[in-house]
């Protein structure tokens, strides 16, 4: 990803946070979107400038990537972290935030895209996207299940000038902000622990370097998909799991 140009959306915290360092340290140039000033340490990280913008802003779209364009360059990707977090009417906040933010700006920035090396557009999921999460709203469903379905339409629609959409699906992941939660909560971050085929939690890191895999010109023909990440997590079949946790014997219904 060096000499690269990567825009990301809401790359203040969590996985957008992290992907911002990673491109840095690989020599990239990146424009970095968010609602709040950048932190003291990230303000003077390489190649990276910042673009303090509200996305639900009707002409945001535009300003955001003339902005990007004008300081960095023309585009190589897009990353898409953002998420509705303030308050009002979920519904509506919801459609702006994950929804018309991620049109507008892929819209504006299509004409900006290099004619050298990937060009790519990666957005953010959930897990909620294909499972119903009971602690989340309807609308945070709605949102993800359709931020899916853009990438298909967009990886179809800008197939033709070399544009690769793709996005992730992530499971619970140890952010940052989110860790001492957790630690504090040692029980549950245990039968995480117990639910994931891999034996733990991911990480915000980790779910970077998946979605700087997708920029990259190493997924050069991938295109449209959704790729989960969650340690292995949706694998499973719910009734197996609940036998295994209670300590049920696990032959019961098996042939001898």
């Amino acid at each position: 990803m060096k000499d690269t140009h990567v825009l990301v959306i809401g790359g203040t915290h969590g996985g957008g946070r992290e992907l911002v360092k990673l491109l840095s340290a690989c020599g990239g140039r990146i424009s970095v979107v968010g609602r709040r000033e950048p932190r003291e340490d990230d303000a003077v990280l390489p190649g990276v400038k910042f673009i303090q913008a509200d996305i639900t802003d009707a002409e945001s779209g535009a300003f955001i990537v003339d902005s990007a364009v004008s300081a960095n360059g023309p585009l190589n990707g897009i990353a898409f972290f953002q998420r509705f977090r303030g308050d009002g009417d979920d519904w509506e906040k919801e459609i702006a935030v994950s929804l018309t933010a991620t049109r507008d700006i892929i819209d504006a920035a299509v004409p900006h895209f290099s004619t050298d090396g990937p060009k790519s557009i990666v957005a953010i999921s959930s897990i909620a996207g294909q499972f119903v999460a009971s602690e989340q709203p309807l609308s945070y469903h709605m949102g993800k299940s359709g931020i899916e379905q853009i990438v298909r339409y967009y990886a179809v629609t800008l197939g033709a000038q070399g544009i690769r959409v793709n996005c992730v699906r992530p499971g619970s992941v140890l952010k940052e902000e989110s860790k001492s939660f957790y630690y504090e909560n040692r029980p549950l971050m245990e039968l995480y622990e117990k639910l994931t085929p891999l034996g733990r939690m991911g990480t915000s890191e980790e779910l970077a370097k998946v979605v700087r895999f997708l920029l990259s010109g190493d997924a050069s023909f991938v295109t449209g998909q959704t790729m989960t990440m969650d340690g292995g997590v949706s694998l499973q079949w719910p009734e197996g799991l609940c036998r295994e946790l209670a300590g049920l014997n696990m032959d019961v219904t098996r042939k001898k």
